[in-house]
């Protein structure tokens, strides 16, 4: 197969197999009869001259046999071999002892998907609901502030992904990522995620592709048992014995792939009382800012703003300030909605979502700076956890204390007046908001980077820092302060047969990540069960 890579083609260009194959010909200038066939490897939009906006594709091209390969290489500096990946899954007896899982996001979908087709038939502990009950908790909180603290935009079927924008970009380069998107694909996902730059799924896909995942892997053998909560680890000798989840329901197994997310924070103290080692990492704290859809697609398309071809616009951007700190956006959402992802009593956590579509009246991005354990002042493993709590707790009070977000104008904030009406930009986060300052509920160190950062923005993006834009918070959820310390074997260190895995564990960040490193750890625990058969 050969890869043509760069290829300029106009908005309205027509992804015809016809017009790709005459396309492919001309870069590898031979005859379009000696193409075979073609496919679309990759889509995205070049809008560096706002003049001339256009799409900048790669081609996979199979050519007849009978050519020299070599000598059509050569007539494109654009063109390369490229190998088609596929991802083999060995199978294996069903062990005596089955292997668990705990978590149903990204991560322990794809552990359990593996472990499933291996036949392992692992079994899935998820705290919450499936995901059409997990939709009617979540819409409860939007629309009457009742939380469900097992059930919410952090817990149940699929994960935190699931009320988020469903985005599939990662900065690895994993070859599984190959395996995750098809899955995702199997399972019914637009197959555009294949080739898309930037691909997502959007929330109202994702709730029936998860679906579709879990009922795979029942299928295959595997349980998914819902609203049911890991409360305690069995140990022997050094090794995981069994587990406890509903206070006493027991299940005895000797490996455990632990997936809860980083929202776990009981599992994280749970883990730190029975002396599992944890360790203080990086993580990110700020807020969300919305503008007009229509303004931020103006800024960035010019006159082709609404062109048909032309999906909501999303950027990606980062200040570096003088006080030595970063300010960056981060899970940005093109005609979205701020969505309230709180899933402890009295605490406020909001994150972004967008629809399929990406149509909605706002978009948003989070913006983040990074805290390291030097800017907690403690050495205790959960300290960045501690301070999550702390100013979550604050924006809820500064919210009015029910569960309502508190909001801003970027030009009060500058000034530091509080808000006391909206201008064009409507807040989208529900339940409810009230107008209140970040330095309601952040440390002043984190106010002065967003200040600043968002003006610096505004030099690259124009409106970005216009006064009216919505600043909502706190988003303090966009990775983990913890990670749970493995080994090679992708084993905690203090505990044989217990897998930490993905975003909640520290080592991941985004759907793709976490599906990755749940691939890994379910090869992982296959390739330990061979050894035991041994």
């Amino acid at each position: 197969m050969i890869r043509i890579n760069n290829i300029s083609v106009p908005l309205d260009f027509d992804f015809t197999s016809e017009n790709l194959i005459r396309l492919s010909a001309r870069e590898l200038k031979i005859k379009s009869c000696d193409i075979k066939s073609v496919s679309l490897a990759k889509k995205s939009v070049d809008a560096r001259k706002k003049d001339k906006i256009c799409f900048v594709i790669s081609v996979d091209t199979e050519i007849k046999k009978n050519l020299n390969e070599k000598k059509i290489l050569a007539n494109s500096k654009n063109a390369a071999i490229t190998e088609k990946y596929s991802y083999h899954i060995n199978h294996i007896a069903t062990p005596e002892k089955r292997p668990v899982i705990i978590g149903f996001g990204p991560a322990g979908m794809f552990a359990s998907l593996v472990l499933a087709e291996s036949g392992a038939k692992p079994i899935v502990l998820e705290r919450g609901s499936d995901v059409d009950s997990r939709k009617k908790a979540v819409e409860s909180l939007w629309n009457t502030g009742i939380l469900d603290v097992n059930c919410n935009v952090q817990f149940g079927e699929g994960g935190a992904g699931t009320f988020s924008d469903g985005k599939l970009t990662t900065g690895t380069k994993d070859p599984r990522i190959r395996y995750i998107l098809e899955s995702f694909v199997k399972f019914n996902a637009p197959e555009e995620i294949l080739y898309l730059a930037k691909p997502h799924i959007g929330t109202d896909k994702l709730v029936d592709v998860v679906k579709n995942l879990r009922n795979y892997v029942i299928s295959k053998g595997g349980e998914v048992r819902f609203n049911s909560l890991f409360n305690k680890i069995e140990i022997e000798n050094g090794k995981v014995k069994g587990i406890y989840f509903n206070d006493n329901q027991y299940i005895e197994t000797d490996n455990v792939i632990l997936a809860t997310g980083h929202s776990a924070r009981d599992t994280f103290e749970m883990l730190y009382k029975n002396n599992i080692e944890l360790s203080q990492k990086n993580f990110a704290v700020g807020v969300r800012i919305e503008h007009l859809r229509k303004d931020i697609d103006k800024s960035l398309y010019g006159n082709y703003a609404g062109h048909s071809a032309l999906k909501s616009a999303d950027y990606k951007l980062v200040s570096h300030l003088p006080n030595g700190r970063n300010l960056y956006t981060f899970c940005m959402c093109p005609g979205g909605y701020v969505v309230n992802a709180s899933s402890e009593n009295e605490r406020i956590a909001v994150n972004g979502m967008s629809l399929y579509a990406r149509n909605a009246e706002n978009s948003n991005s989070a913006l983040l700076t990074g805290i390291s354990p030097s800017d907690l002042q403690s050495s205790h493993p959960l300290a960045g956890m501690y301070f999550q709590r702390d100013i979550e707790h604050k924006a809820f009070v500064a919210g009015g204390g029910n569960y309502g977000v508190p909001v801003c104008l970027y030009g009060d904030f500058v000034k530091g007046i509080k808000s006391e009406k909206k201008g064009r930009i409507t807040p989208s986060c529900k339940p409810f908001y009230k107008f209140a300052l970040p330095d309601e509920y952040l440390p002043d160190f984190i106010c002065d980077t967003l200040r600043e950062g968002i003006r610096e923005m505004g030099k690259k993006i124009r409106g970005f820092d216009c006064p009216d834009a919505v600043i909502t918070g706190v988003e303090s959820r966009s990775s983990s302060p913890v990670r749970i310390n493995r080994d090679e074997s992708f084993q905690s260190v203090s505990l044989k047969g217990l897998y930490p895995c993905g975003e909640g564990a520290g080592y991941a960040g985004g759907i793709v990540s976490a599906g990755v490193d749940g691939v890994k750890c379910a090869e992982a625990v296959l390739k330990n069960f061979k050894e035991n058969i041994k």
